[in-house]
């Protein structure tokens, strides 16, 4: 699994954050339900359900990838509502820990999407997490079902290709882009089997407590990412009790409806592209640097508008405001702010510049796990056109998120009941959770890891970085520092802890086999997989 996007010479630390999708009603089983263990009112897999589903040991072997890290599948039912149905196989990998004597347990990670490779994380966790973690936790990545090696979705190229704008003008536009997303979602059925309907949020908790317990483990450690953090934080809701420590990265905010979402992610973005304008203002190493940055970018998209910006690698193709906007949103994810600046000096002087827009497409888990997750349907044209003048409004220069825009455009037409409806979060029976989060991220943006935090204050602490990019653990010694104590010593950080900002350099060529974390939904945006 390797990013297909080069732009910026490869952006692969971006959340392929819940690019979401519109106007629901809210249903929070919260409400009508205690949610906490593995045993109350529905909520979380039984005893019997595990039996039922015939759950055995891993049988480890060296990953053909890497001969150092295990591998192996846990068999596992698709729909946890049927234990003894169809069953998939969970692809597992095993980095023991460094030094056995200090060992402590397993950490399952995951890199977020949806759509990460938790396999491909685990591979390259060496040169992510620091070696006190390394020395003492096994740490244990999977792919989430429907992605990667576990039962992916996959979806006909052909299909993929027919997209029809996402930017309907009207409402015979609008009814066109639902019957298209209805198309393509009976399309990814058929050529992905039951699982299309079943790679929602909650059936990658319950195989999360199903590998813990065919771990032999009483209770694990968490590290999400991104996307990761809706992962972690519904494991906290359903399985508290069998968690030891846990820290959630770029946070979700699942309470959200559609307009909350929608605004969330436009105000996110242009905070993002301010960031970036302001560096430029202040760094020699910006390619415009001393030029009004912010009016050479709204006249690059213009000129895109009109079809004058064509891609320096294939002059036959333009290039257009969206393509322009997509790369620089994920060059936020880093920040990549030096190579986004060359880009656009390229882009609008025809100059060689970095590939940014050629993309294949073959799995594509994004929609199905995202509108499963996610009641947001939008129900009209009308309604759909407010949603984007209001992000443009909060968004003038980004004209909106392109990942939240996406989101709500993949959910049009799709069926309004989902497995996995927002609600506020519920955590009533886990230890104290570490939330960590930049103020600038592009993705999930500050205002989100507020509100999670402010749902679940009584069970989870927030640490924020003063700087930018999508991704907390790795930017500093401050952060590492109080993950690593928290994690090793569960050493809980005083909630309201600040960790400064450390300036961007620009990154050195990614070595092959570096872990992409975390990762995103779409062609144009980072870390987009195949």
């Amino acid at each position: 699994m390797r990013p297909i996007i080069r732009a910026l010479g490869g952006v692969g630390t971006a959340f392929a954050l819940v690019v979401g999708m519109t106007s629901f009603a809210s249903a929070d089983p919260a409400d009508s339900a205690d949610v906490q263990g593995t045993d109350v009112q529905g909520t979380g897999i039984r005893d019997a359900d595990f039996q039922d589903a015939g759950l055995k040991a891993i049988d480890w072997k060296p990953c053909p990838e890497l001969a150092e890290v295990e591998c192996g599948t846990l068999r596992l039912p698709i729909d946890w509502s049927k234990p003894r149905g169809d069953k998939f196989d969970l692809a597992v990998a095993r980095r023991k820990a460094t030094d056995p004597a200090k060992r402590i347990g397993v950490m399952v990670i995951n890199p977020g999407g949806p759509g990460g490779s938790g396999v491909d994380f685990a591979l390259g966790a060496n040169r992510f997490f620091s070696p006190q973690v390394q020395e003492r936790f096994d740490i244990i990545g999977f792919d989430p079902r429907g992605v990667a090696r576990s039962q992916p979705v996959k979806c006909s190229i052909d299909m993929l290709q027919k997209q029809p704008s996402v930017y309907p003008a009207n409402q015979a536009e609008f009814e066109a882009l639902g019957q298209y997303n209805r198309d393509l979602a009976a399309d990814c059925r058929k050529n992905t089997g039951p699982m299309f309907d079943h790679a929602d949020t909650i059936g990658v908790v319950d195989d999360i407590d199903a590998l813990r317990r065919s771990l032999g483990e009483r209770e694990i450690n968490y590290y999400g990412v991104s996307y990761g953090t809706l992962i972690g934080q519904q494991y906290a809701e359903r399985y508290g009790r069998n968690i030891r420590a846990m820290v959630i990265d770029s946070n979700m905010d699942h309470s959200l409806d559609t307009w909350r979402f929608n605004e969330t992610e436009a105000r996110t973005a242009e905070d993002s592209f301010r960031e970036f304008v302001k560096w430029c203002d202040r760094s020699t190493s910006c390619a415009l640097h001393g030029e009004d940055v912010a009016k050479v970018w709204d006249d690059l998209l213009a000129k895109a508008d009109r079809g004058e910006v064509t891609d320096p690698d294939f002059p036959t193709r333009k290039v257009t405001a969206d393509d322009i906007i997509g790369a620089a949103f994920g060059a936020f994810y880093g920040p990549h702010w030096q190579r986004l600046s060359e880009l656009l000096v390229a882009l609008g002087a025809g100059k060689a510049a970095p590939q940014a827009f050629a993309v294949e497409i073959a799995e594509n888990p994004f929609p199905a796990v995202f509108c499963q997750d996610w009641a947001i349907r939008v129900k009209d044209h009308r309604e759909f056109s407010s949603l984007v003048r209001r992000a443009r409004q909060l968004a003038p220069h980004m004209r909106g998120s392109s990942l939240g825009h996406v989101a709500i455009a993949g959910c049009v037409g799709l069926p309004e009941k989902v497995n996995n409806p927002q609600h506020r979060l519920r955590i009533k029976h886990a230890p104290k959770i570490l939330m960590l989060n930049a103020l600038h991220d592009p993705a999930t943006g500050y205002e989100w890891a507020v509100n999670a935090h402010r749902q679940s204050r009584d069970t989870t602490v927030l640490l924020t970085y003063e700087g930018w990019g999508h991704g907390v653990y790795s930017r500093s010694a401050c952060t590492r520092g109080a993950s690593d104590s928290y994690l090793i010593e569960r050493k809980v950080p005083r909630d309201g802890t600040r960790c400064a900002a450390v300036e961007p350099s620009a990154p050195a060529a990614a070595s092959s086999g570096t872990p992409h974390v975390p990762v995103g939904p779409k062609p144009g945006l980072p870390g987009w997989v195949k």
